[in-house]
């Protein structure tokens, strides 16, 4: 066999050019026999909200009412986080039922929102005036309702919050009841 001159040696040139830039590529890559490990997914955060309580709402008054939408209810000093849990979610339904009459808060003045209606609960009347009141706080510097429920909101009419609250000299700390993005569904205890 007659190999023209140079033809071998250009193949010979060409096949070590190739495997320098190969071998030098997974040099320079970090070419290992073993795969690389994973990136563990670190688990999403889930939210835990407190049960909806079994246990009726206590009883309560309407101690105060805004044009602009914000009542303010009182209940018994010794109501306990389920009855305001259970307060908070019986205002939840009549809210979404359009059965506020049923508990003495008036619907028209719920229907008038624009857009949000807020409610305050207080346990006991001592505290209860400090949205209101001019001068001294009666109950300090800091916002002492024990529970909050808002319904309403910019857009979405059916939008609601419900937090029951646990005020301290620093500041609040809050435990929301339910996600608020997901869409209302009737207790079946109702």
């Amino acid at each position: 066999m007659h190999q023209r001159p140079g033809v071998g040696h250009a193949t010979r040139r060409c096949t070590f050019v190739a495997s320098t830039v190969i071998t030098t590529s997974l040099a320079v890559l970090g070419c290992n026999s073993t795969a690389a490990p994973k990136p563990t997914a670190s688990p999403a955060a889930t939210t835990h909200y407190p049960a909806r309580p079994t246990i009726p709402p206590p009883p309560f008054t309407l101690f105060h009412q805004t044009t602009d939408g914000s009542f303010t209810l009182v209940t018994t000093p010794a109501a306990t986080d389920d009855q305001i849990i259970a307060l908070i979610y019986q205002l939840r339904d009549a809210a979404h039922t359009r059965t506020f009459d049923k508990l003495g808060i008036p619907q028209s003045k719920v229907d008038a929102r624009d857009p949000i209606v807020s409610f305050h609960i207080y346990r006991g009347r001592k505290c209860a005036a400090e949205k209101y009141a001019d001068g001294k706080l009666p109950c300090g510097d800091h916002y002492n309702a024990s529970g909050d429920y808002t319904f309403g909101g910019g857009a979405n009419h059916q939008w609601d919050d419900g937090a029951i609250l646990h005020p301290t000299a620093t500041g609040d700390h809050q435990t929301e009841l339910w996600n608020t993005n997901t869409p209302y569904a009737a207790s079946s205890t109702n």
